[in-house]
């Protein structure tokens, strides 16, 4: 039986072997720009990333920290998705403009849409500082006293780090705290609202296919960033003008064929594609399935109320996507570590490895790393089920419990005196403004009685008819007044008195015992990292996520997810007039798209069967982050907009497969038939550069026609 789990662990790294992996582009020449070649790309790595001359990496944006963007103008207009931009689209929709459900389209400059505290980073060069981040720190040390040392060797790193005055800069840990990088930046905080397609379009499919293919959703939408007079970063003004990118990408309307190369180049948020089996099962058979029932029961109150009420759909949308989109994510997680048998590969390969530390005389050295993360990982299994199920309930799925358990930070800020409990009071009143704008207490409650027996037996929902913190104007009430004033209002507000007690165990009992425990597996996962490299050198070791600039490569490729069941690569227009359902939120289709396909009005978008291909999958490896990522053809033009993955597939977080691992990207034909064809937008259209790569072709620009006089 070992020898077998060997033997598929062998065969999967070969399989895998020009496939998976995110990969940091200052660092793609030699292995990873032979194997993209390999893979048909006619890019070289100083193409994708190069400090001196400009590159694709200059076109590339962190969104607002959580996903990625895309320059496609000279004039700055950037490409995103529909859910990144969701927030800024709801919050400038009302009744009267309902953006969410009509799109909307800025003719002009003038009508384009600040959005504050919206902002987009780009990455000015890299840097590995491994050895000065890492210098005086010894094995004698202990955890704490090593992570001291590698953040104060950070800190002066930064300080020292060569850079212009509007830059900035920041270290990240690489392969679990074995390679640090320095990364220059330049943050662009005036940027604003182009155009969004309706969700109708921007979100079609909604719940039911979100994490699943085939998909047929324009998942989109336009903003441009602005900069000062000297093109550089600047806070809103009405002065700033648009941005004049150092690159940005060319659009190729030839689009994409099964086994076509394409390369994502974003910022992936979080992945842990290093982690033993044990942790591995904990994740599939303990933390997961809590957290599934958990969401799952908050979306049923949530979604219930959003198809009653056209004004609570308004409010909740954001919120919705945000539960329902990680909900769907682990049920698909667990599905495909089981299809994939992770967990008995990674048991083979560290049945492999205890053989080798054996083989090669290091058993000494590293030969308790295993033993004692699995012991770890037993012995934290209680505590991070509870606090995971903490979080869940009193963070994330209603509104009321967060803001408390907020609040209860007042109480800490008062014991250090009045100017701190200000601070933080003002900090609470800030994030209360934010909160109540979208708030509605008969759904809130609706969650708190769904969700809270999932985590303690004694709830008490009659909380919501005596607290204060139903409304704006009552919450901001208990906040005035002295540090001794205030906490005398809170501590007598039953929501308060019913949540402190669960508040204080967190506190006093949960973090305490996992923060006991976590950073000694995190040291030993680090050992463990430096040990697989050393013991096994010659697998192929890429970096996990962390939110940083990366590049994954693969090709256009569908895949079967289960026996007699094959997935073609492209989906069309046509499907999404097959799951049309008249009046359904998540399946209508806009009248005016309706009389587009049955004119088959599709202009210069159609395929060279004559129909508008919507999205496409292939062998990329994408994770959080990624979304609003560009998918790049072999010639460095734009060919797809990365949003999501195949539900089996989104287990790549933690092990990647190339059998049955895919992301979705819409097509950029689709985006452009929708900014020309459906909203008029031909403006826009103009700014791009459009191709034809295979025949290396600028494409025809369109223009409107002159009215006659």
């Amino acid at each position: 039986m070992k020898l077998i789990k060997i033997l598929v662990l062998f065969v999967t790294l070969q399989v895998s072997a020009q496939q998976g992996g995110m990969w940091i582009p200052s660092l793609l020449q030699g292995m990873n720009e032979s194997e993209m070649q390999s893979l048909g790309s006619k890019l070289s790595a100083k193409d994708i990333y190069d400090v001196n001359n400009s590159s694709l990496k200059d076109a590339i944006g962190h969104f607002n920290g959580g996903c990625t963007s895309e320059v496609i103008s000279p004039k700055g207009l950037i490409l995103t998705n529909h859910h990144c931009g969701f927030s800024q689209i709801q919050s400038h929709s009302s009744l009267e403009n309902d953006y969410l459900k009509n799109g909307f389209w800025a003719k002009t400059l003038s009508e384009e849409l600040p959005n504050e505290g919206l902002y987009v980073e780009f990455i000015v060069r890299i840097e590995d500082v491994t050895n000065q981040v890492l210098e005086g720190v010894t094995a004698e040390m202990t955890d704490r006293e090593q992570q001291s040392k590698r953040g104060s060797n950070s800190t002066a790193i930064e300080k020292a780090a060569k850079k212009e005055d509007w830059q900035d800069t920041k270290i990240k840990a690489f392969y679990k705290g074995n390679q640090y990088f320095l990364f220059v930046t330049e943050r662009y905080e005036d940027v604003r609202l182009v155009g969004t397609p309706p969700s109708s379009i921007g979100k079609f499919g909604s719940d039911t296919d979100n994490w699943v293919w085939p998909r047929h959703t324009g998942d989109f939408s336009m903003f441009r960033i602005y900069a000062d007079r000297n093109n550089r970063p600047a806070k809103y003004s009405k002065d700033n003008v648009p941005f004049t990118p150092k690159h940005f990408l060319p659009v190729s309307l030839d689009g994409i064929s099964e086994d076509d190369f394409t390369m994502v180049f974003g910022f992936p948020g979080t992945t842990d594609e290093y982690l033993p089996a044990v942790a591995v099962a904990q994740i599939v058979e303990k933390i997961n399935p809590k957290t599934i029932a958990i969401r799952e029961a908050a979306l049923k109150v949530i979604d219930a109320n959003m198809k009653a009420d056209d004004q609570i759909r308004i409010q909740y949308a954001s919120k919705q996507a945000r539960i329902a989109n990680a909900w769907k994510k682990w049920i698909g997680e667990n599905l495909g570590i089981e299809k994939s048998g992770a967990i008995a590969i990674k048991e083979a390969q560290e049945a492999e490895f205890t053989k080798q530390l054996k083989a090669k005389g290091l058993e000494d050295k590293y030969g308790m790393v295993l033993p004692e993360l699995e012991r770890l990982y037993n012995e934290i299994e209680a505590v991070n089920v509870k606090r995971r199920s903490f979080i869940e309930v009193f963070l994330r799925t209603n509104e009321l419990t967060p803001v408390l358990f907020n609040l209860a930070q007042l109480e800490g800020a008062a014991a250090n005196g009045e100017e701190t409990f200000e601070k933080q009071r003002d900090a609470n009143v800030g994030r209360l403004k934010g909160i109540y704008k979208d708030y509605n207490a008969t759904v809130d409650r609706g969650v708190f009685e769904a969700v809270m027996p999932l985590y303690t037996d004694t709830v008490d929902a009659t909380i919501y008819d005596k607290t204060a913190f139903t409304n704006l104007e009552s919450a901001l009430k208990v906040l005035e007044g002295n540090s001794t004033e205030v906490l005398e209002k809170l501590n007598n507000d039953a929501a308060y008195q019913y949540l402190k007690p669960f508040i204080i165990e967190f506190y006093t009992v949960i973090e305490p015992q996992f923060q006991e425990l976590n950073p000694q597996i995190n040291a030993l996962e680090q050992q463990y990292m430096t040990a697989l490299m050393e013991v096994l050198p010659e697998q192929r070791y890429f970096p996990d996520a962390n939110g940083t600039l990366r590049v994954t490569y693969g090709k256009v490729k569908g895949y079967e997810p289960r026996d007699a069941v094959y997935y073609e690569p492209v989906t069309y227009l046509d499907g999404v007039m097959e799951k049309y359902v008249p009046g359904d939120y998540e399946f209508d289709v806009p009248e005016k798209l309706q009389q587009l396909y049955a004119d088959k009005d599709f202009g210069q978008y159609a395929d060279a069967s004559g129909k508008v291909p919507v999205n496409f999958i292939g062998t990329n490896h994408t994770t959080g982050g990624n979304s609003g990522s560009p998918a790049i053809d072999a010639h460095g033009n734009l060919v797809g907009l990365n949003f999501d993955r195949v539900w089996e597939g989104t287990m790549s977080d933690i092990y990647y497969d190339p059998e049955i691992c895919r992301n979705i990207m819409v097509d950029l034909r689709y985006v452009l038939f929708i900014v020309d064809k459906y909203a008029g937008a031909i403006h826009l259209i103009d700014e791009m550069t459009l191709v034809h790569p295979k025949t290396n072709q600028k494409a025809i620009k369109i223009k409107k026609a002159k009215k006659s006089k």
